[in-house]
């Protein structure tokens, strides 16, 4: 065997949203370091309307507007299948079942999630990420405003949207539309921050 084949192949998990600051125990567990501030390779926007989270609006890459933004890279003790297993698992919100693995879907729709690759990034061999359709029409910040705020009172406790726009900026993470968006939270609710914002809307429900 050479020493090329005897290499362990160095394998990522790239995050640009929620991954960050809740990476869930299967990936926290096979993470062995965090490389800060990697900007993504692909733009993103909060362009998908997520069901699990009340219809609030979350990060997905998208093919026209959003930014590139700051990201971290989570290295796994893993190989690579067995990190794109990990992911769609988090993904899927089945994190710990080990029966659902990931395969490359025949047919794709709004709703599949598809595991990518980029190789030879942020100083790794692969790093895998997770690529969702871009549901929200009209992606304006008037209409990223409206459903973060009608989420609160439909997600589970900081599941919303304006509690995921709060966690994006405090990654540091900045679209297009991400600090418009935030200005037509505040100004629907009278108010001067998200923190307010949301406890406003939480004691009205």
């Amino acid at each position: 065997m050479t020493e090329k084949e005897n290499k362990k192949q160095t394998v990522g998990i790239l995050a640009y949203g929620s991954l960050i600051s809740n990476p869930g125990p299967e990936i926290e567990k096979a993470r062995t370091e965090t490389i800060q501030d990697v900007m993504t390779p692909f733009p993103v926007e909060f362009a998908r309307s997520s069901k699990g989270r009340g219809g609030a609006p979350t990060l997905v890459p998208v093919s026209n507007g959003g930014a590139q933004v700051k990201g971290q890279v989570l290295v796994m003790d893993a190989s690579e299948t067995e990190a794109a297993n990990i992911l769609y698992r988090r993904e899927i919100n089945r994190v710990g079942d080990s029966s659902r693995t990931y395969k490359q879907p025949k047919d794709v729709t709004d709703n599949t999630v598809l595991v990518e690759r980029q190789t030879n990034f942020a100083g790794l061999d692969v790093v895998l990420y997770t690529k969702i359709a871009a549901t929200i029409e009209p992606l304006t910040a008037d209409h990223l405003a409206s459903l973060a705020i009608a989420s609160v009172a439909k997600a589970d406790d900081n599941r919303d949207g304006i509690s995921y726009l709060r966690d994006a900026k405090s990654d540091g993470i900045a679209t297009a539309l991400s600090s418009a968006y935030e200005a037509e939270i505040l100004r629907k609710t009278g108010c001067t921050s998200l923190d307010e914002a949301h406890g406003k809307l939480s004691a009205s429900m």
